[in-house]
């Protein structure tokens, strides 16, 4: 036993990890890379080890050894040895079976079956073959039901032949099944589009990370070319996107969040390439152009007329040779896009996201369908580095009234969290943050129209909600960017990709529940790096011994495993005023004031 060692490794795949101590920050650190963190409070946060978090750090290089001694240098007891066990068992299955285009062997093997007729109407020249390390592994996949639905037949020993448009299929199968694909099978070169990076209007300087991120996804031996890479608001992903679509040299079909990310991915097309204006088109509910480099929202591609009609836009995925499809915002993929995404294996894929998090728990689907975790770079790393800002967060409660209390008791679930949210005391703690950021760039952000439209009446300050059209957003946008107005009230609108690099405030007044990817979008508004001191001020306005306690705390999870820390206090005018959130801070807990 070593008592300054912070972690208490169990059974059940679940770590301890006390904090406060020499070796914690360290610690997690380590753990953020194979375990997910499940809860945190202020003295111990628990992780979670899982088959997706072992099998996304071995695609990263870790090895189960690496992941053992990692365990082992920070564990305070001796590790279960039937935990560090089945760790390696689950390690090891990342790499067991192998997805390649046939063979010599392979053909003369399965001739006999192409001949009796075992096999469809198939060439084999188009089949693709899943090698497995042993034979007995692949006995026990061919008496699956749901791969011999999918054409799986043996061709040898250790090999088995499946027709190529059920290779995203399968994979996402086998992944179901507990075991992940390596998929070497190659892609399609895609239509050719030569261009040159940084010679457009702005002149474009790659950064380190961002040269290592686009190596990383071009990948070795045969294993690049699919995956994501995971990296902080403001680090510079569309950036990343254009260093990858520089290589490839190829036409390039870029699928983002909402119309106002189309339009900006359009603009940084413009300035940091030499891509003619007339060959990049914009693919939305304005505009349905169809051009070499193509930028549509993920809503066009899921529009139907009724709910039970075609996806009519879906077929943008196939309308073009496309040498690459780029996720941005991937984590928001909708389950018809994965569907299609499956279908379309054999072109290159490149995920772009700030947080793996999916709320709707289909991370599962992003690694077998868009590929593995390639690069993943620690906030908290490109802070230190004065890439992104230093980030100040605080989570300010608020009592309730006796009427709302009152209220708040008669109702029930969802309506209770409404009650907390809409708390009118919030009013008067937003007040009092802007004077006491007076001068800075601020962006209050919520959840409830009602609520919203009540602040920006009583504040005076311009509201934008989605009902707002395009034009107009642009129009407040660009204001708030050139300093002309220096607060805006935002919806959900603004939770992803909208560049606001000045903005150095932000105030959430309400949020969807437990959302952890919204926190971790939501704090990454004020990010980019500021001049002077480089930076920025989070607040998280929450009615305490409610249902938005309980939500907040689950919200700030991802971001508390990144090693940012949230202070709480209890509202007063007269603190904000004075010295809250000036205290220093320790990464990676949450902690009361």
């Amino acid at each position: 036993m070593n008592p300054e060692y912070p972690c208490i490794v169990q059974r059940d795949f679940t770590i301890l990890l006390e904090m406060g101590l020499p070796r914690s920050e360290y610690a997690r650190s380590q753990l953020q890379i194979y375990a997910e963190l499940v809860k945190s409070p202020s003295a111990f946060h628990t992780y979670r080890i899982t088959p997706l978090s072992l099998w996304n750090a071995a695609a990263l290089g870790w090895s189960a050894e690496h992941i053992q001694n990692s365990l082992q240098s920070m564990s305070r007891w001796e590790i279960p040895r039937d935990l560090l066990k089945d760790m390696e068992q689950l390690v090891s299955r990342y790499g067991t079976l192998t997805l390649s285009r046939a063979s010599t062997e392979d053909v003369q093997a399965t001739s006999g079956e192409m001949k009796t007729g075992t096999v469809d109407s198939y060439t084999m020249d188009d089949r693709l073959f899943l090698t497995a390390d042993t034979p007995a592994l692949l006995e026990e996949l061919l008496i699956k039901q749901e791969l011999k639905q999918l054409g799986l037949l043996r061709t040898g020993e250790v090999s088995a032949s499946v027709p190529p448009e059920n290779r995203g299929l399968l994979k996402q199968e086998l992944t179901r099944l507990g075991y992940p694909v390596v998929d070497t099978a190659g892609y399609l070169e895609g239509n050719q589009l030569h261009f040159s990076l940084g010679q457009g209007q702005a002149k474009l300087q790659l950064r380190d990370y961002q040269i290592e991120a686009a190596d990383a996804f071009e990948g070795a031996d045969g294993l690049g070319g699919s995956g994501v890479l995971v990296l902080p608001c403001g680090a510079g992903k569309t950036v990343i996107g254009m260093a990858v679509m520089d290589r490839l040299q190829c036409e390039v079909l870029i699928l983002t969040s909402n119309t106002t990310s189309v339009r900006q991915w359009i603009e940084e097309l413009k300035q940091k390439t030499d891509i003619p204006v007339d060959l990049i088109g914009e693919y939305s509910g304005q505009k349905k152009e169809v051009r070499p480099i193509t930028v549509a929202t993920y809503q066009i591609l899921t529009h139907r007329r009724s709910k039970g009609g075609e996806f009519e836009h879906m077929k943008l995925l196939s309308e073009r040779k496309w040498g690459l499809i780029v996720y941005d915002e991937v984590h928001l993929l909708p389950a018809p896009v994965f569907r299609a995404t499956a279908d379309i294996q054999a072109t290159r894929r490149l995920g772009l996201t700030a947080t793996l998090v999916r709320e709707d728990g289909c991370e599962r689907d992003v690694f077998s369908l868009i590929g593995p975790k390639r690069y993943d770079m620690p906030w908290k790393e490109l802070e230190r580095q004065g890439w992104i800002a230093q980030v100040d967060c605080v989570e300010l409660r608020l009592p309730m009234t006796g009427e709302l209390l009152e209220r708040s008791m008669r109702a029930e679930g969802r309506q209770q969290y409404r009650i907390a949210a809409e708390n009118p005391a919030k009013l008067e703690a937003v007040r009092s943050l802007m004077q006491r950021h007076s001068g800075l760039p601020t962006l209050i952000i919520g959840q409830y129209l009602d609520q919203l439209r009540m602040l920006a009446q009583e504040l005076g300050v311009p509201l934008i909600t989605g009902s707002m059209s395009q034009t107009e957003r642009i129009r407040w946008f660009d204001a708030f960017r050139k300093g002309t107005i220096r607060t805006l009230l935002v919806s959900k609108v603004a939770n992803f990709a909208v560049d606001l690099p000045d903005a150095a405030v932000a105030i959430e007044v309400s949020g969807s529940f437990g959302s952890r990817q919204e926190e971790a979008q939501r704090l990454g508004r004020i990010l980019r790096p500021k001049p002077g001191e480089n930076k920025a001020y989070f607040y998280a306005l929450v009615t305490e011994n409610s249902k938005e306690t309980d939500f907040a705390a689950r919200r700030q999870l991802f971001l508390i495993e990144q090693g940012y820390e949230y202070a709480v206090h209890r509202f007063n005018a007269v603190e904000v005023m004075g010295s809250l959130g000036d205290e220093t801070r320790e990464g990676g807990k949450k902690r009361e004031a």
